[in-house]
């Protein structure tokens, strides 16, 4: 996994991408989306050489989804296969509103075997030459325990090298035994990042009563170095405490994704090097882009804020 050239950065992504069922008239759509798979893709339409750690199986499935990330130009050098299991599977529904729900089918998934499949010491020696490294609590949930270890000794060899570790505290409670696992998992997390960027909503979930200030302060205290809250709608707080708004209010179509993108758009400005109130209203219009379309994933227009 060699370093790119002045502004093309080298990226791993740790985490699970999923067969995607959506609504398409009166039927349905297949499609493939998972959250670090979302942030994957838009990065490599930034112009990032983006790797995706994870492991799908040798089914006719498995290979859909191969062939579509490659047609992205996402590599999937570091997608190892399970043969005894296939990809998960979600389905997907949107509200009036744009608001999304989902089912999913996903507990005996390849990507639950990673860290243990043949290949893996290999992909590990490749994904700590990465300029950023980036999964989340999603993440740390599908993979067991022994795994989740592995993966922060994964995240220490980057930082020693002198890459970046990015954390997205996506937190779903049916992924979880208890809040207290989830908590646990998120704060083991947290003293590996150096760029944290958590939900209000998510840590609601985990802390009743948080709030954008008292969230960023836990993340920050447990070793955080640059923690951005997300506030959905109203913008997201910078750590200096100021929020900054989306550019321009708009009506969704579809939220699916949201968060995802804004990550995209945010890392791909702040590790270019851009101050990063610049880096958040970048993160901004991705994700708007991506919400007045259908999917986590729209397809490529010539308005799209990929520059």
């Amino acid at each position: 996994m060699a370093r790119c050239g002045t502004g093309r950065l080298r990226i791993c992504v740790v985490g699970e991408g999923m067969l995607e069922l959506s609504r398409s008239g009166d039927g349905w759509r297949l499609g493939y989306g998972g959250d670090t798979l979302n942030t994957a893709i838009h990065l490599v339409r930034y112009g990032h050489s983006v790797a995706f750690l994870t492991a799908l199986g040798d089914d006719p499935f498995s290979a859909d989804l191969r062939a579509d990330w490659a047609a992205e130009g996402l590599d999937t050098s570091l997608t190892l296969t399970d043969p005894a299991h296939t990809a998960g599977l979600y389905a997907i529904r949107t509200d009036d509103a744009g608001e999304r729900s989902f089912a999913y089918w996903r507990s005996d998934s390849a990507a639950r075997r990673t860290f243990a499949l043949p290949g893996i010491e290999a992909a590990l020696a490749e994904a700590e030459q990465a300029d950023a490294l980036v999964f989340s609590l999603i993440t740390l949930a599908v993979l067991p325990p022994d795994a989740r270890g592995r993966l922060f000794e994964l995240c220490a060899a980057v930082r020693a090298r002198g890459g970046k570790v990015v954390f997205d505290g996506n937190y779903r409670p049916r992924l979880w035994g208890s809040t207290a696992e989830a908590t646990a998992a998120r704060d083991a997390a947290i003293a590996h990042a150096d760029i944290g960027l958590p939900t209000l909503d998510d840590e609601s979930l985990l802390n009743p009563g948080a709030t954008a200030d008292t969230v960023a302060a836990l993340w920050q205290g447990r070793g955080c170095g640059e923690t951005v809250v997300k506030l959905g709608p109203q913008g997201c707080r910078l750590p200096d405490g100021r929020i900054i708004a989306p550019p321009q209010v708009l009506v969704p179509r579809d939220t699916s994704g949201a968060g995802d993108a804004f990550n995209a758009g945010f890392l791909d400005a702040r590790l270019r090097g851009a101050p990063i109130a610049e880096a958040a209203l970048a993160g901004h219009r991705l994700a708007g882009w991506v919400v007045t379309r259908a999917g986590a994933i729209p397809a490529r227009s010539d308005n799209a804020p990929y520059t």
